[in-house]
Parts: C-alpha cells; structure tokens; sequence
C-alpha cells in the first residue's frame, strides 16, 4: 500500500526580510544593538493599509466573495487580501491523484441549475468533465447483509441508443414498482426548493440586500425548512416509509454523510443532487477557487492562517501565524468557524455547531464480493448506497474507474476512519490507500440557529453564517454574493454597485459578470493530498 504526501498547487513568495550584516572591511561601521533590534522588529510587520479588504478562506465562499466585490463595483480603492492556512486555494475543493488518475476529493458535483458556479465556469473558460465520473448508472441499496433494492448493470460500451434508453425505461420501472408514487412527490419536494432558491438570481431592483440569514430565508420562503426536519417534510409531502428509509437514507447518507433527521432544507438540497444532469470540472473543481481570485486581481496569502482579529476602532488588525499584522477596514471570515481557533478581540458570539466529518478513503484494488454478501465481483453495484443501521461501518461506496475486471478505483464515504483490519475484509486485493479526514458540512439538526452575517455590528463578516441552511458550492457562491452586496452598501469607499437590469439578464440567470477567459492559465496539476 502506497502513502501519498501533498503536492502545493500554488508556490507562495517569502516576503520574509532578509537583513545580513557582512564584514566587507575591518573599518566597516557596526550597527548598534538597538537599531538593529528596530530594524529586526520592522522586518516582521508586514505593510498594510487600512483601506485593505482582507477575506480568511480562499474557498468557493471566499474567491466567490472576492469576485462579487470586484464585479460589482468600480476599480476598489483597497487592496484585497485573501489568507489561506494550507498550502492551495480552494478549500474544501481539492482532487486526488490515484495511480496516475485525478479524482475529486472534496465538493464533487454541479447541479445543472447552480447558475453562479456554472457561470464562473464558462467564463473561466473551464470545461466540465467527459469521463463520467460521478454518473453512476448502477445503484444497490445494502443494509449490512443483503441488497435490498438494486437498478440494472449497465448495458455494454458502445451499446447502441435504443438499447441505452430502453435500459433507462426498465430501471424507471424497477424504482416505480418498490416505490411507487413516492417518487415524484419526493421529485416535487425537490423542485419546489429548487424554484424558490432561483429568487436568488433576481437582478437588484427586486432581490434586497439582507444582513442577517433568517431575513434571507424567510424572503425565499426556505425558511421554513430549516425549522423541521427532512423526514417531518417528506412524510407531510406524502412519501411512504420504505421511500423514506431507503432511497432518501441513501441519498442523504453519500451526500451529507447523514440520516432524514437532517433539517429540511439541507435535505432537499441532498435529494437536487441526486438528479440527473451532474457534472463538474475537467482537472478538479478547484480551479473556479483559483481563477476567481485571479480574476480578481487578490494578493494571495498561502500557508499564512489567521491567529486573531482584533477591532482597532476605524479597522482590524489581524495577526497572522507568520508573526505579521495587516490593518483592514473589512475582515470577511470565510471559512466555518466550528473547527479553527481564531481570537476575536472582542468576542463575536455565534450559536454552537458541530461539522460533520467525513471520511473520504480511494482505494485502487478490488472489492470482496462476499463481504457485501455476492459472490461475485461482477454482481457488485458501481454505485452503493447504505440504509441508517447501526453496523453498517460505512455510507457509500462508488466505482470510480474501472481498468478492468481486477483492477478499479473505488471511493468509500465513511463517519468514521475505516481501519486497516476492516478495509481488509471489504477488499480481496489492495494496491494503493488514500485516506482523507474531511470537516465537510455542519452536523444539521431541526430547528437550525444561524449566526449573524455581521458579527460585530461594524465591518466583521460571517460568509459560512449560512452553511447552516445548506451547504454545497453553489450555496456558498449565493452567501458570498449577498455579503460582496452587503459590504458595498454598508462602506463609503468610493464603491459603486454595477447596474444590474432586468434588461442585462441572462435567459435563465444573473447578468454576465466582467470576465476576462481564464482557459490556458490554470495548469494541469491536481492538489494532491
């Protein structure tokens, strides 16, 4: 079994100072002790002006907030600082490299209405990804013993379209005959959120501003579904139990890595995902990280976490874990704050939320077919989903690639770490094991508490505030659209908001933003963790 260290996508520069004192002459002047302490002291502040815009996160939230900052207005008259404490941009979008192929790691899928994240791609000139990944046509439905439900294996490569379609017809009619009518209510359960979400694509003149999340809610109608759980919807939506136990569990399980106790609006964000149409990015979904916060011209500061954010009356000044300081008029936290230990100065209250870990492990091997209760590796699912039972040790598993009948790349979602003992028995033979520990989206429970968007009543910024409606790339791009909103309306810094009409519109979305193509700048490699 191999180990994998990581790879940086980005190189950073050292800014550090770099003060030697060399003896070129026996008469040269030496510096005295305490000039030489100021010089040492200077060369750790870092210069920084009070205009900065300073972002902490260069996640989807964070770049996307960058770019609505600089969209939206005229040239800002501040320089723009994004800080990321690892080694990448990206966040919680990252790729892995297994046996020389990239596979997703984090945020996996775009659903075909996510109007911002799909827009960022066309005008980074990113392609979306044509290997199929993610389209797994062949689902098994396993309680720990046996599958209890289980579509039909894929027709051969190359089949022809008629074949293919009338594939489709005959699993269409194996999940109406086990489920029923329950499929379309628990289909429009999902397009009534859908339809509602839209109204956050609405041009200005009829979208408002909103700083604080259950306004912004409330104004789309979702809120609601953050104050009952999944399974209270889905039961008033009309859904039988053997739905709701199997099919949604599954769903809400490889999704959110949660049961239908999830709140309700987070779970029909899970079951959009699961529709049809999914797709994402040839070469990682990082890449619309990396080419927002280029397009918006950020000084990028990597492996640079912050320590602390201190008010400093008309600013902020944040300490870095590099020992530098940086003066910023805005601060925007963009990253959840559950699992990092930033002091504010003073304290920000927010309500208490726990981060869902998943646990994300690839393995290039095969799969044992009597674990899962088969016996044969060809009766194996591509795509396997698990009920809510208490020794079912992991979510889901998927085919990622398949080079042939003895060699494949799964990716298993667990809770909890799989340990080598247990990963022996789910797999006869394994060549290479990446396991990756993932703080991946709250813990949801109904009713939701949020925090506030504006932390502190000034200029301290909360993006992640709304994670615990939903969380998903396009919910964050929403998030940070409405904070790069709510800056421009609330700071007198020269900034103007862009018109936004009706008229400028596009047919299905928000105005095209300003962008320059980011297609050939973004380079071929994967983060590797």
């Amino acid at each position: 079994m191999e180990s994998r260290g990581r790879t940086p996508q980005e190189e950073t520069e050292n800014n550090d100072g770099d003060f030697r004192l060399r003896r070129r002459h026996p008469l040269t002047f030496s510096m005295p002790p305490l000039f030489l302490l100021l010089l040492l002291l200077l060369s750790s502040i870092h210069a920084s002006t009070a205009d900065d815009i300073c972002i902490v996160g260069s996640g989807i939230s964070g770049s996307s907030t960058a770019f609505f900052l600089t969209n939206y207005t005229a040239p800002i008259p501040a320089q723009l600082r994004v800080f990321e404490r690892r080694d990448r941009v990206g966040g919680r979008l990252a790729t892995v490299s297994v046996a020389g192929d990239n596979f997703e790691a984090g945020g996996s899928v775009i659903h075909p209405r996510n109007l911002h994240v799909r827009r960022f791609a066309d005008l980074l000139g990113l392609a979306a990804r044509d290997d199929g990944e993610g389209d797994d046509d062949w689902l098994g439905i396993w309680d720990g013993a046996r599958f209890v439900f289980s579509t039909l294996p894929p027709p051969p490569p190359g089949s022809s379209w008629l074949r293919r379609r009338l594939h489709a017809l005959l699993n269409s009619l194996l999940l109406l005959r086990r489920y029923g009518l329950s499929l379309f209510r628990m289909d429009s359960f999902a397009q009534e959120m859908l339809k509602k979400f839209l109204l956050y694509y609405n041009g200005f003149e009829s979208r408002p501003v909103f700083d604080n999340v259950e306004d912004m809610l409330k104004w789309s109608g979702l809120y609601g579904l953050t104050q009952r759980t999944l399974e209270e919807e889905l039961i008033d939506a009309g859904l039988n139990s053997q739905t709701i136990s199997e099919l949604v569990t599954v769903i809400t399980r490889i999704n959110y890595g949660q049961s239908v106790s999830i709140s309700g609006l987070a779970g029909a964000v899970s079951l959009a995902g699961s529709e049809s149409g999914l797709w994402a990015i040839k070469g990682g979904n990082w890449q619309l990280a990396a080419g927002l916060l280029k397009t918006a011209n950020a000084t990028l500061h990597l492996q640079e976490g912050i320590d602390s954010v201190s008010d400093a009356g008309d600013y902020y000044v944040l300490k870095s874990n590099k020992g530098r300081e940086y003066n910023c008029t805005v601060t925007v936290i963009a990253t959840p704050l559950d699992e990092v230990n930033i002091t504010f100065t003073p304290p920000v209250s927010i309500p208490p939320r726990k981060m869902q870990h998943t646990h994300a492990t690839f393995v290039r091997g095969l799969l044992n077919p009597k674990f899962l209760g088969l016996s044969s590796v060809s009766d194996i699912p591509e795509l396997i989903g698990t009920m809510e039972l208490p020794d079912i040790p992991f979510s889901s598993i998927s085919v990622l690639k398949k080079r042939n009948q003895h060699d494949m790349t799964y990716k298993v979602f667990s809770r909890a770490k799989l340990d080598d003992s247990l990963l022996a028995q789910m797999f006869s033979t394994r060549e290479e094991t990446i396991q990756i520990d993932w703080p991946a989206y709250p813990h949801y429970h109904a009713p939701e508490d949020f925090a506030p968007i504006i932390l502190d009543g000034k200029h301290l910024y909360y993006v992640n505030s709304f994670e615990s409606a939903a969380s998903a790339m396009e919910t964050g791009a929403v998030a940070a659209e409405n904070v790069a909103r709510l800056i421009i309306s609330r700071l007198p810094l020269g900034l103007r908001a862009s018109p936004l009409l009706s008229s400028e519109k596009g047919a299905d979305g928000p105005p095209e933003p300003h962008i320059e193509s980011f297609a050939g700048e973004v380079d071929s490699r994967q983060v590797d963790l």
